[in-house]
C-alpha cells in the first residue's frame, strides 16, 4: 500500500507533467496535491513500517519533532489545497469568461506558494507548543508515531489541559475554515450548473468536481473522526488515526484516475505510446 501510494501520486504527477492538454491550473493544483500526499507519506510511512518490523521501538526527542512537524504541515497543506482547488471550480464554472485572467500560471504558483507557506507555519506553531510542555513519566507513546493526542498524554503540569484544547481550536479552526469556504464554492457552483438548461449540460460541467468532491469528503471524514469524537480508548484513537495516515494518502490518487476522465485517458495514451509495440 505504501508503495501504491507512492507510485500512484507519482504517475498523476507524471502524466501531468508530460501531456501539454493537461497544463492548467486544475492539474497544476493537482500535482501539488500528489507531492504534499507523498511528502507526508515519506514523513510518516517508514517509521512506521520500521516499527513493524523490529522489535526495538524507540524514537528520539528531536526525531519525535521532526515527525510531528511534518505531519502537520503537509496535513495543513493538503487542507488548502483542497481549498484552492475549490475556488479553482468555482471560478472555472462561475466565471468562464475570465478564467483565464484570474486563474493564470503566476497566480497559481503564488496560490500553490502560500498553501506551502501556510501549512508549514501550522506545522511549526502546533509543533512548538506541544513541545513547549513539559514530560513527565512514563515516555511510552501509545500509538505508531508521535500523534500529538498520544504526546500531550505523557505531558503534565498546569498548562497541559488548556494546551491541548489550544491545539484542537487551532486544527479544527483551519479545517473547518477550509471547509467552509469548500462548501462555499459549491454552493455556488451548484447554484450556476442548475441554470444550465440541458442535462447534457449540468452533467458534463459537475464531472468536473466530483473527483474533487469525493477527495474532499474522505480527507475531512477521517479528519473529524479524528478531532471531533468522544474520548475513547488508546486502541480506537490509535486505529483512526493510522487509517486516516494510511489510507488518505492511498485513496486520492485512485478517485482522481477514476473520477477525472481527462486525466483517466491521459494515463491510457500514456501507457500505449510507452508500451505499445512500435508499428514498422
Amino acid at each position: 500500500m505504501y508503495l501504491f501510494t507512492l507510485l500512484g501520486n507519482l504517475l498523476i504527477m507524471a502524466t501531468v507533467w508530460s501531456e501539454r492538454s493537461l497544463h492548467t491550473p486544475m492539474y497544476l493544483f493537482l500535482c501539488a496535491l500528489s507531492t504534499s500526499e507523498i511528502l507526508f507519506t515519506v514523513a510518516v510511512t517508514p517509521r512506521m513500517l520500521v516499527d513493524m518490523l523490529s522489535s526495538h521501538h524507540s524514537i528520539t526527542f528531536v526525531a519525535c519533532a521532526t515527525q510531528m512537524f511534518f505531519s502537520f504541515m503537509f496535513g495543513f497543506t493538503h487542507s488548502f489545497l483542497l481549498m484552492i482547488m475549490g475556488y479553482d471550480r468555482y471560478v472555472a464554472i462561475c466565471h468562464p469568461l475570465r478564467y483565464n485572467m484570474l486563474m493564470s500560471i503566476r497566480t497559481c504558483a503564488r496560490l500553490v506558494s502560500w498553501t506551502w507557506a501556510g501549512g508549514s507555519v501550522m506545522g511549526m506553531m502546533v509543533t512548538l507548543i506541544v513541545f513547549h510542555l513539559t514530560f513527565c513519566g512514563s515516555n511510552m507513546i501509545y500509538h505508531f508515531g508521535c500523534h500529538v493526542f498520544s504526546l500531550l498524554k505523557l505531558a503534565c503540569g498546569k498548562e497541559t489541559s488548556s494546551v491541548t484544547l489550544g491545539v484542537i481550536f487551532v486544527c479544527v479552526s483551519a479545517l473547518m475554515g477550509c471547509l467552509f469556504l469548500i462548501v462555499l464554492s459549491y454552493v455556488f457552483i451548484v447554484a450556476a450548473i442548475l441554470r444550465i438548461p440541458s442535462a447534457e449540460g449540468r452533467h458534463k460541467t459537475f464531472s468536473t468536481c466530483v473527483s474533487h468532491l469525493t477527495v474532499v469528503i474522505v480527507h475531512y471524514g477521517f479528519a473529524s473522526i479524528i478531532y471531533l469524537k468522544p474520548r475513547s480508548s488508546m486502541d480506537s484513537n490509535t486505529l483512526i488515526a493510522t487509517t486516516y495516515t494510511v489510507f488518505t494518502p492511498f485513496l486520492s490518487p485512485i478517485i482522481f484516475s477514476l473520477r477525472n476522465k481527462e486525466l483517466k485517458n491521459a494515463i491510457k495514451k500514456s501507457f500505449q505510446r510507452k508500451f505499445s509495440p512500435l508499428c514498422s
